[in-house]
């Protein structure tokens, strides 16, 4: 791929400090992948940057099935992304007369908010009062960027507003509640990223021919699996969301480290009147873009170009290809799960021994 030497060195200001070259992960694509969206609309081949053997494989054959059942529905449902400063009190009266006073400032605060930034619009603020202690989030729409940084000017300048106004005897601007990098519940809800869906019909007949099992034995796997899960108090319902999630963002110049919030989520498989297997997924703290922070980085405009995802107005289109990839992945790890070929397959595609014909060129 062109562009996979070293980055010259003034063209890193802005994404690493005391730079002193680049690291290399291995790229691959999957695919065929259709994708039936509302932005994201035809047949995809998707960059996945990984070092675990098998990864692609496993993608492309899940893939494969989706494709062949007609392609995925993908949809974006919910696009914000948040800030949630931390403001205390001397007393419980004055956090709650704080937090009441809030929705009278709002269209102060967002002029404040606005003013910093070209891209970025307040939609939202929304109080939470927790004994002396207010939490309140600033949810913002930040176009085709994942708009973090965005995001934190924005409140900064609104909370000094609220702070000369108000004297709390303490504030932080971030306090951990928006789910900004960190697995918890409180991203099942949204408003961190795009909340993000996608689901096929699979027949009978894919589901033997691709996967090589039965659509009765996916669902019963996949329900030991939800109360095994449960059991041990996981965040989220799925086989490897995150893996997905990091080869793509690796291979697309995402912030990985969102891999954490955006992996929070559900995968359902259960089966029709008329055998078919029905699977969706469903993520509803998705953080990506199209534009700013490493999309512009290295390799990464190319393979964001392989998916027509460059630039502005793409992001949500991205966000369709990432959600059904996910699908996809999901499938084909439950299959191979059910008939009994996830060690072979990593052992087949996994094992990096020299001169092995395991190996894939």
């Amino acid at each position: 791929m062109v562009g996979a030497g070293a980055i010259a060195g003034p063209d890193m200001r802005g994404n690493i400090e005391n730079p002193i070259g680049a690291a290399q992960v291995p790229l691959g694509v999957a695919g065929p992948l259709l994708v039936n969206g509302e932005h994201a609309d035809g047949t995809f081949y998707v960059p996945l940057a990984t070092t675990e053997g098998a990864v692609v494989r496993s993608y492309e054959r899940g893939m494969v099935a989706v494709t062949r059942a007609g392609g995925a529905i993908a949809r974006v449902l919910r696009d914000e992304n948040r800030a949630t400063p931390a403001f205390s009190f001397g007393s419980v009266d004055e956090a709650t007369a704080f937090a009441r006073a809030l929705p009278e400032a709002e269209d102060e605060l967002r002029r404040a908010a606005e003013a910093t930034t070209r891209h970025g619009k307040l939609l939202r603020v929304e109080p939470r009062v927790v004994g002396h202690d207010v939490l309140v989030s600033f949810v913002f729409s930040t176009g085709d960027a994942s708009g973090m940084n965005l995001v934190a000017r924005a409140t900064d300048a609104a909370c000094a507003l609220l702070v000369a106004r108000f004297a709390p005897v303490g504030w932080s601007l971030l306090s951990g509640a928006e789910g900004e990098k960190q697995a918890g519940a409180g991203v099942y809800f949204g408003g961190k990223g795009k909340s993000a869906v996608a689901g096929v019909r699979l027949p009978a007949t894919v589901v033997r021919q691709v996967l090589a099992v039965e659509p009765a034995a996916m669902v019963a796997y996949w329900r030991r699996c939800v109360v095994a899960q449960t059991e041990v108090g996981a965040v989220g319902i799925n086989g490897h969301f995150a893996n997905g999630l990091a080869a793509i963002f690796i291979a697309c110049g995402q912030d990985v480290a969102n891999v954490a919030n955006s992996a929070v989520g559900v995968l359902k498989l259960e089966v029709v009147e008329d055998g078919a297997l029905q699977a969706s997924v469903h993520l509803p703290s998705l953080v990506v873009a199209t534009v700013g922070g490493g999309t512009a980085v290295g390799t990464a405009p190319e393979c964001l170009g392989l998916l027509g995802c460059i630039g502005d107005g793409k992001a949500r289109r991205f966000a369709e290809i990432v959600v059904a990839t996910l699908l996809a992945g999901e499938v084909s790890f439950a299959a191979a799960l059910v008939a009994g070929g996830h060690v072979e397959a990593h052992d087949r595609y996994g094992r990096n021994r020299s001169g092995s014909s395991a190996r894939l060129g």
